[in-house]
Parts: structure tokens; sequence; C-alpha cells
């Protein structure tokens, strides 16, 4: 199936984010049903950890909202809700120490790595989680920039959308 979605490849709890998008002015959700699911199960290398069903969507919806509750609001209740739904357990193996993640309901694993992920990010660098700048998208990064001044999830979209308004402000 096509992912829809104008971007792709950030970290997945901001890919997780990035399933809701604007288009033409009109807002877009890949989550509206279990299909779209599948699509993002698919994109996060899920798939074969992971069932696209109804519960697992609501789980991940869930986890989305709390996601987007500590980017954009710094509210972490519900991001812990998520997180209280699994562990990474940590074991002595025949080969060594191990970790391993320990969900009991699968149908919480997408959305707790989600949730986990977010965690690393903040723990390595908080001030590079962003959302673009364009008045009109939705979307969020990772700024991987080497100054740490990324402003756009896209320089070909937004950026040049950004450039190409202010530019003609100046001539008119």
């Amino acid at each position: 199936m096509h992912d829809p979605r104008p971007h792709l490849g950030e970290p997945l709890a901001l890919d997780l984010l990035d399933t809701r998008w604007n288009a033409h002015g009109q807002p877009q959700d890949l989550l509206t049903d279990v299909s779209g699911l599948g699509i993002w199960l698919s994109a996060a290398g899920l798939t074969d950890r992971a069932n696209a069903d109804v519960a697992t969507l609501n789980a991940v919806l869930t986890a989305r909202s709390a996601i987007y509750d500590v980017v954009r609001h710094a509210a972490p209740a519900a991001l812990n809700e998520v997180l209280d739904r699994g562990r990474i357990r940590r074991a002595l193996t025949d080969t060594g120490p191990s970790q391993v993640i320990d969900v009991p309901d699968i149908t919480w694993l997408p959305a707790w790595l989600a949730a986990a992920n977010l965690l690393d990010l903040l723990a390595e660098a908080p001030d590079r989680i962003r959302q673009c700048a364009h008045p009109d998208c939705v979307l969020f990064f990772y700024d991987t920039s080497k100054n740490g001044t990324r402003r756009w999830h896209s320089m070909a979209t937004c950026g040049n959308r950004t450039k190409a308004a202010r530019h003609y402000a100046k001539k008119v």
C-alpha cells in the first residue's frame, strides 16, 4: 500500500505525529482506520511485531495524542500512562547482557515503542524536536543539521513556500 504522507523517515515518535498533515489546506489523517494503521506499521517496520486491528489502532492513537501533549504542551501524564503498558527487562544471557522489550498486551507494542522513542529523543536533544515553521504545516521533525537551525520539515516544500512568500511581499 502507498504511504500518502508528505514527510517520512523521522524517528518513530515524530513519524507517528506526522500521520496528520495538511494537503491543499485540508487536514489529513492516516490513522482513520486499520488500513492506514497498516501503512504506518509497514513504514515503521513493525508489521512482523503488531497487528493492524482496531485495538492496536486505538492504542496508537492514544500514544499519538500523548506524544503531542509532551511535544507541544510539556504535559507528561498521558505519555506516562502509555509507558506504564511496558518496560525494558534487563537480563544476562549466554551471549552477555541484554535488554528485552516487555509489553504484555501486544496491541500496545507500537504505541509503547513510539512513547519510548520520544524519551530517547528527549534525553538526547530535546531542543532538536521541532514543528515545521511554515504557518500552515503541522509536521514535526528531529533536527539533525550540524548547527541545529533547521526550521522546516522540508526545504523543498515549506522552506521554498516561506521564502517565496517573503520575496513576493517585498515586491508588493
